[in-house]
Protein backbone atom coordinates (compact mmCIF):
# COMPACT_ATOMS: atom_id res chain seq x y z
CA UNK A 1 0.00 0.00 0.00
CA UNK A 2 1.52 3.80 -1.23
CA UNK A 3 1.16 6.58 0.71
CA UNK A 4 -0.18 9.23 -1.98
CA UNK A 5 2.15 11.89 -3.25
CA UNK A 6 1.06 15.39 -1.49
CA UNK A 7 1.24 17.75 -4.66
CA UNK A 8 1.34 21.60 -3.71
CA UNK A 9 -0.72 23.38 -5.13
CA UNK A 10 0.50 25.82 -8.11
CA UNK A 11 3.54 23.80 -8.58
CA UNK A 12 3.96 21.24 -10.62
CA UNK A 13 6.84 18.25 -9.89
CA UNK A 14 10.04 18.57 -10.78
CA UNK A 15 11.04 16.47 -13.83
CA UNK A 16 14.69 15.03 -12.67
CA UNK A 17 14.88 13.42 -9.41
CA UNK A 18 17.45 11.37 -7.99
CA UNK A 19 17.28 9.10 -5.31
CA UNK A 20 20.42 7.73 -4.15
CA UNK A 21 20.30 4.49 -1.46
CA UNK A 22 17.63 3.01 -4.25
CA UNK A 23 17.83 -0.07 -2.85
CA UNK A 24 17.44 0.11 0.52
CA UNK A 25 13.45 0.00 2.33
CA UNK A 26 13.16 3.48 2.45
CA UNK A 27 14.62 4.17 -1.16
CA UNK A 28 12.74 1.41 -2.49
CA UNK A 29 9.09 3.42 -1.31
CA UNK A 30 10.76 6.29 -3.21
CA UNK A 31 11.73 5.58 -6.09
CA UNK A 32 7.99 3.38 -6.63
CA UNK A 33 5.91 6.34 -5.56
CA UNK A 34 8.39 9.06 -8.09
CA UNK A 35 7.54 6.37 -10.37
CA UNK A 36 4.27 6.59 -10.02
CA UNK A 37 3.87 10.25 -10.92
CA UNK A 38 4.19 10.60 -14.65
CA UNK A 39 5.50 14.47 -14.44
CA UNK A 40 8.51 12.86 -12.91
CA UNK A 41 11.81 11.59 -14.54
CA UNK A 42 13.67 9.60 -11.82
CA UNK A 43 17.15 8.40 -11.50
CA UNK A 44 17.54 5.46 -8.88
CA UNK A 45 20.94 3.88 -7.67
CA UNK A 46 22.00 1.85 -5.56
CA UNK A 47 24.67 1.64 -3.23
CA UNK A 48 26.42 -0.68 -6.01
CA UNK A 49 25.75 1.78 -8.45
CA UNK A 50 26.67 4.92 -6.41
CA UNK A 51 29.67 4.94 -3.69
CA UNK A 52 28.84 8.56 -1.91
CA UNK A 53 32.89 8.40 -0.98
CA UNK A 54 33.39 8.91 -4.11
CA UNK A 55 33.52 12.77 -4.64
CA UNK A 56 33.63 12.86 -8.28
CA UNK A 57 31.38 10.07 -8.88
CA UNK A 58 28.64 11.85 -6.84
CA UNK A 59 29.27 15.26 -8.70
CA UNK A 60 28.53 13.26 -12.33
CA UNK A 61 25.27 11.65 -10.92
CA UNK A 62 23.88 14.90 -9.71
CA UNK A 63 24.50 16.86 -12.70
CA UNK A 64 21.40 17.48 -14.60
CA UNK A 65 18.78 16.62 -11.76
CA UNK A 66 16.68 19.20 -9.67
CA UNK A 67 16.18 17.16 -6.53
CA UNK A 68 18.52 14.85 -5.09
CA UNK A 69 16.70 12.64 -2.02
CA UNK A 70 19.90 10.90 0.10
CA UNK A 71 18.39 7.48 1.28
CA UNK A 72 22.09 6.09 1.36
CA UNK A 73 23.62 5.52 4.37
CA UNK A 74 26.06 3.07 6.96
CA UNK A 75 22.65 2.00 8.87
CA UNK A 76 24.93 -0.70 11.13
CA UNK A 77 24.35 0.82 14.27
CA UNK A 78 26.53 -0.75 16.73
CA UNK A 79 28.68 -1.61 13.95
CA UNK A 80 29.82 2.37 13.99
CA UNK A 81 30.88 1.77 17.82
CA UNK A 82 34.32 -0.09 16.35
CA UNK A 83 34.06 1.07 12.49
CA UNK A 84 33.25 5.10 13.13
CA UNK A 85 35.21 6.33 10.78
CA UNK A 86 33.63 4.37 7.88
CA UNK A 87 30.55 5.16 8.88
CA UNK A 88 31.40 8.91 8.96
CA UNK A 89 33.00 8.65 5.64
CA UNK A 90 29.28 7.70 4.07
CA UNK A 91 27.27 9.12 6.97
CA UNK A 92 29.04 12.52 6.67
CA UNK A 93 31.47 12.75 4.30
CA UNK A 94 28.95 11.26 1.21
CA UNK A 95 26.54 13.69 2.57
CA UNK A 96 28.94 16.78 2.17
CA UNK A 97 30.01 15.49 -1.29
CA UNK A 98 26.39 15.49 -2.06
CA UNK A 99 25.55 18.90 -0.76
CA UNK A 100 28.72 20.28 -2.52
CA UNK A 101 27.61 18.73 -5.69
CA UNK A 102 23.64 20.05 -4.88
CA UNK A 103 25.53 23.28 -4.75
CA UNK A 104 26.86 23.24 -7.38
CA UNK A 105 24.38 22.35 -10.17
CA UNK A 106 21.48 23.92 -8.62
CA UNK A 107 19.57 21.02 -7.34
CA UNK A 108 17.80 20.74 -4.17
CA UNK A 109 19.05 18.58 -1.68
CA UNK A 110 17.06 15.57 0.99
CA UNK A 111 19.02 13.66 3.22
CA UNK A 112 17.25 11.59 5.95
CA UNK A 113 19.18 11.65 9.44
CA UNK A 114 18.36 10.13 12.82
CA UNK A 115 16.89 10.91 16.46
CA UNK A 116 20.13 9.32 17.52
CA UNK A 117 21.50 12.94 17.30
CA UNK A 118 19.62 13.35 20.65
CA UNK A 119 21.18 12.16 24.08
CA UNK A 120 17.78 10.14 24.11
CA UNK A 121 17.20 11.16 27.79
CA UNK A 122 14.16 13.76 27.18
CA UNK A 123 10.75 13.65 29.05
CA UNK A 124 9.09 16.06 25.97
CA UNK A 125 9.19 15.55 22.35
CA UNK A 126 12.78 17.34 20.83
CA UNK A 127 12.17 20.08 18.96
CA UNK A 128 13.82 20.54 15.60
CA UNK A 129 16.57 22.93 17.07
CA UNK A 130 16.89 21.15 20.18
CA UNK A 131 20.58 20.93 20.97
CA UNK A 132 22.01 17.68 19.42
CA UNK A 133 24.30 15.22 21.80
CA UNK A 134 24.62 12.16 19.93
CA UNK A 135 24.17 9.27 21.76
CA UNK A 136 26.81 7.02 19.92
CA UNK A 137 28.66 6.84 17.21
CA UNK A 138 26.28 6.50 14.27
CA UNK A 139 24.61 9.22 16.03
CA UNK A 140 27.99 11.23 15.86
CA UNK A 141 28.14 9.90 12.22
CA UNK A 142 24.67 11.46 11.07
CA UNK A 143 25.32 14.49 12.70
CA UNK A 144 28.38 15.70 10.64
CA UNK A 145 26.10 14.78 7.70
CA UNK A 146 23.61 17.32 9.09
CA UNK A 147 26.16 19.79 9.98
CA UNK A 148 27.42 19.81 6.24
CA UNK A 149 23.87 20.14 4.75
CA UNK A 150 23.25 23.10 6.86
CA UNK A 151 26.57 24.86 5.99
CA UNK A 152 26.60 23.95 2.56
CA UNK A 153 23.16 24.70 1.16
CA UNK A 154 21.88 27.07 3.63
CA UNK A 155 18.27 28.04 1.26
CA UNK A 156 17.77 24.64 -0.49
CA UNK A 157 19.24 22.12 1.98
CA UNK A 158 16.61 20.08 4.16
CA UNK A 159 17.68 17.40 6.80
CA UNK A 160 14.69 15.33 7.67
CA UNK A 161 14.77 13.09 10.75
CA UNK A 162 13.26 9.44 11.07
CA UNK A 163 13.05 6.60 13.55
CA UNK A 164 12.13 3.33 14.01
CA UNK A 165 11.36 2.70 10.28
CA UNK A 166 9.50 -0.30 9.16
CA UNK A 167 8.82 -1.35 5.53
CA UNK A 168 8.50 -4.08 3.00
CA UNK A 169 11.64 -3.90 1.83
CA UNK A 170 14.63 -5.40 3.78
CA UNK A 171 15.36 -5.88 7.62
CA UNK A 172 13.32 -3.97 9.85
CA UNK A 173 11.40 -4.94 13.49
CA UNK A 174 7.81 -5.43 11.97
CA UNK A 175 9.24 -7.97 10.12
CA UNK A 176 11.32 -9.12 12.87
CA UNK A 177 8.36 -9.98 14.66
CA UNK A 178 6.45 -11.52 12.00
CA UNK A 179 9.35 -14.14 11.76
CA UNK A 180 9.81 -14.62 15.27
CA UNK A 181 6.46 -15.33 15.86
CA UNK A 182 6.25 -18.03 13.64
CA UNK A 183 9.12 -19.59 15.57
CA UNK A 184 8.28 -19.21 19.63
CA UNK A 185 5.45 -19.48 21.34
CA UNK A 186 6.34 -15.93 23.43
CA UNK A 187 8.17 -13.14 22.66
CA UNK A 188 10.14 -10.78 25.05
CA UNK A 189 10.10 -7.01 24.07
CA UNK A 190 11.65 -4.30 25.73
CA UNK A 191 8.94 -1.73 27.40
CA UNK A 192 11.52 1.07 28.42
CA UNK A 193 12.46 2.56 25.09
CA UNK A 194 9.66 4.75 23.81
CA UNK A 195 9.24 6.18 20.43
CA UNK A 196 7.37 6.87 17.24
CA UNK A 197 7.18 3.83 14.70
CA UNK A 198 7.14 5.30 10.85
CA UNK A 199 6.05 3.50 7.75
CA UNK A 200 8.84 3.94 5.12
CA UNK A 201 5.74 4.74 2.67
CA UNK A 202 4.39 7.28 4.76
CA UNK A 203 7.69 8.78 5.37
CA UNK A 204 9.02 8.92 1.32
CA UNK A 205 5.37 10.67 0.76
CA UNK A 206 6.27 13.65 3.46
CA UNK A 207 10.42 13.99 2.33
CA UNK A 208 8.67 14.12 -2.04
CA UNK A 209 5.93 16.13 -0.89
CA UNK A 210 8.96 18.94 0.91
CA UNK A 211 10.85 18.51 -2.85
CA UNK A 212 7.98 19.59 -4.44
CA UNK A 213 7.12 22.49 -1.78
CA UNK A 214 8.47 25.66 -3.39
CA UNK A 215 8.11 27.79 -0.17
CA UNK A 216 9.58 25.33 2.55
CA UNK A 217 12.23 26.97 4.15
CA UNK A 218 15.54 25.43 4.59
CA UNK A 219 16.50 23.03 7.42
CA UNK A 220 15.55 20.14 10.12
CA UNK A 221 12.19 18.55 9.67
CA UNK A 222 11.03 15.70 11.82
CA UNK A 223 9.74 12.94 9.65
CA UNK A 224 8.25 10.85 11.61
CA UNK A 225 4.81 9.40 13.11
CA UNK A 226 2.68 10.99 15.62
CA UNK A 227 1.53 9.74 18.78
CA UNK A 228 4.48 7.49 20.80
CA UNK A 229 4.60 3.58 21.95
CA UNK A 230 7.31 1.30 23.54
CA UNK A 231 8.60 -1.18 21.20
CA UNK A 232 6.83 -3.55 23.28
CA UNK A 233 3.59 -1.88 22.35
CA UNK A 234 4.94 -1.98 18.91
CA UNK A 235 5.65 -5.27 18.89
CA UNK A 236 1.49 -6.04 20.39
CA UNK A 237 0.00 -4.25 17.82
CA UNK A 238 1.78 -6.23 15.16
CA UNK A 239 0.85 -9.17 16.35
CA UNK A 240 -2.84 -7.95 16.19
CA UNK A 241 -2.44 -6.48 12.89
CA UNK A 242 -1.66 -9.87 12.08
CA UNK A 243 -4.09 -11.59 13.47
CA UNK A 244 -2.26 -13.31 16.60
CA UNK A 245 -2.74 -13.23 20.46
CA UNK A 246 -1.03 -9.93 21.36
CA UNK A 247 -0.70 -11.96 24.80
CA UNK A 248 2.34 -14.04 23.35
CA UNK A 249 4.02 -10.77 23.50
CA UNK A 250 5.52 -10.07 27.17
CA UNK A 251 7.52 -6.67 28.22
CA UNK A 252 11.26 -6.81 29.24
CA UNK A 253 13.82 -4.09 30.50
CA UNK A 254 16.41 -3.09 28.11
CA UNK A 255 19.14 -4.60 30.42
CA UNK A 256 18.27 -8.08 29.20
CA UNK A 257 19.60 -7.04 25.35
CA UNK A 258 22.94 -5.38 25.66
CA UNK A 259 23.75 -4.07 22.79
CA UNK A 260 27.46 -2.55 21.57
CA UNK A 261 25.82 0.61 21.10
CA UNK A 262 23.86 2.29 23.63
CA UNK A 263 19.65 2.95 22.57
CA UNK A 264 18.24 5.90 23.65
CA UNK A 265 15.24 5.52 26.25
CA UNK A 266 13.32 8.43 24.59
CA UNK A 267 13.05 9.15 20.99
CA UNK A 268 9.85 11.31 20.23
CA UNK A 269 10.51 13.91 17.67
CA UNK A 270 8.20 17.41 17.55
CA UNK A 271 6.88 18.34 14.40
CA UNK A 272 6.38 21.72 14.35
CA UNK A 273 8.43 22.99 11.08
CA UNK A 274 6.04 20.93 8.81
CA UNK A 275 3.08 24.10 9.52
CA UNK A 276 5.98 26.17 7.77
CA UNK A 277 6.19 24.15 4.90
CA UNK A 278 2.36 23.80 4.77
CA UNK A 279 2.34 20.28 4.84
CA UNK A 280 0.40 18.38 7.08
CA UNK A 281 2.65 16.43 9.72
CA UNK A 282 2.43 12.28 9.52
CA UNK A 283 -0.42 10.84 11.28
CA UNK A 284 -0.83 8.65 14.36
CA UNK A 285 1.75 5.22 14.43
CA UNK A 286 -1.03 3.17 15.09
CA UNK A 287 -2.98 4.04 12.08
CA UNK A 288 -0.08 4.33 10.25
CA UNK A 289 0.78 0.54 10.99
CA UNK A 290 -2.83 -0.39 10.01
CA UNK A 291 -2.38 1.81 6.42
CA UNK A 292 0.51 0.03 5.99
CA UNK A 293 -0.81 -3.23 5.57
CA UNK A 294 3.05 -4.33 6.43
CA UNK A 295 1.87 -6.83 9.04
CA UNK A 296 -1.12 -8.12 8.11
CA UNK A 297 0.64 -8.80 4.50
CA UNK A 298 3.67 -10.31 6.06
CA UNK A 299 1.70 -12.71 8.21
CA UNK A 300 -0.27 -13.86 4.92
CA UNK A 301 3.19 -14.27 3.27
Amino acid sequence: MSRPIVIVPGREAPRRWLVTGAGGQLGADLVALLKADPAARVTALTRAELDVTDAAAVTAAVAGHDIVVNAAAWTDVDGAETHEAQATAINGGGVSSLASACAAGGARFLTVSTDYVFDGKGTAPYAEYAPTDPINAYGRSKLVGEQAVLAVLPETGYVVRTAWLYGAHGANFVRTMLRLAGERETLDVVDDQVGQPTWTGALAGQLIALGLASGAPAGIYHGTASGQTTWFGLARAVFEEAGLDPERVRPTTSEKYVRPAERPKYSVLGHDRWAEAGIPEMGDWRAMLTASGVAAAGQLG
